[in-house]
């Protein structure tokens, strides 16, 4: 049994694919009621139901369907009851290659957990059409600011290569405690692994694999707004960084110590001031010089 070449996206969520393997499970259900045990058996029955589970000729898969093993079976997420975010994305910049959205914070670029509709990708695969859309970098959900998506599968590797190769330049604002007895400019480097916690990285003894320009832009009494310039990409580089600097972020939930449990409800109205300001690179497909800035701005500068 073929499968088609794309499954049409459902509201802006594009199909995900398991494949069934040898086992003794007598339906499609009951295989993926233990495929994947965190969704429920209703939940499975009503994504069935409604249609949200087809074999790859696009036929939908009923609850009774027979378990055959060597196939592939294609089906949408759903989050019912999706938590509601404060604010929307922004596009831009889009052309036949590169889209450039500008995220508010709390948003998360891709699904996961609680959120899905209400994610940057699926948000823009809705407005686009377009089921090739791919972010090709990362941004924390906490993270304001700028994520450039890729439109055409065949140009993922080129730009994805980028990143890889430290061939982007990337500026970040952030709002911490003042303090004039760090010397600024400096660039802090340092070893960064996974934390205790899965969610968390910290500081190690060792060689460093990760560095951060850090520099003064302006000071507002107690407070001051810090432009960082990531060279590497570690999962809350920036974060780790200043707090090792002794200027933890405003707003920051997890650094110095955990103040929410991820799946707590989130007080919308205390964000992390944190924002992916600019990013500019030289286009690998066109050669064009791409360098955009985001329109947000931080709570110091707002208060100005």
């Amino acid at each position: 049994m073929n499968a088609p070449q794309t499954l049409p996206m459902h509201s802006g969520v594009s199909a995900s694919r398991v494949s069934l393997p040898s086992g003794h499970w007598p339906t499609v259900l009951a295989f993926l009621c233990e495929r994947f045990p965190a969704i429920t058996r209703e939940e499975w029955l009503n994504r069935c139901e409604t249609g949200l589970v087809m074999f790859a000729d696009g036929r939908p898969v009923s609850p009774l369907a027979t378990y055959q093993a060597h196939q592939h079976v294609f089906y949408y997420r759903d989050v019912p009851q999706e938590a509601t975010l404060p604010e929307t994305a922004d596009v831009l910049f889009e052309d036949a290659h590169l889209l450039v959205a500008d995220k508010p914070h709390f948003m998360p670029v891709t699904p996961g957990g609680r959120y899905l509709q209400s994610c940057l990708l699926v948000q823009l695969k809705r407005l686009t059409g377009c089921d090739s859309l791919t972010p090709i970098h990362r941004l924390d959900r906490e993270t304001a600011g700028l994520v450039v998506f890729c439109k055409r599968a065949q140009d993922r590797d080129a730009y994805h290569a980028l990143f890889r190769h430290h061939q982007v330049r990337k500026w970040y604002q952030a709002v911490a405690a003042f303090k004039p007895e760090v010397d600024l400019p400096l660039v802090h480097r340092s070893r960064m692994v996974q934390g205790e916690q899965f969610f968390l990285s910290k500081e190690v003894p060792g060689e460093p694999n990760s560095e951060t320009r850090v520099s003064l832009l302006k000071r507002v009494e107690d407070w001051a707004l810090y432009q960082l310039q990531p060279l590497t990409g570690h999962r809350h580089q920036l974060r780790v960084h200043m707090m090792s600097l002794g200027l933890p972020l405003v707003g920051d939930q997890f650094y110095p110590r955990v103040l929410r449990a991820r799946n707590e409800p989130e007080d919308f109205s205390h964000c992390l001031q944190l924002l992916a300001k600019r990013i500019a690179f030289t286009d690998p497909v066109t050669g064009e010089e791409r360098d955009w800035q985001s329109r947000r701005l931080l709570r110091i500068t707002q208060a100005d």
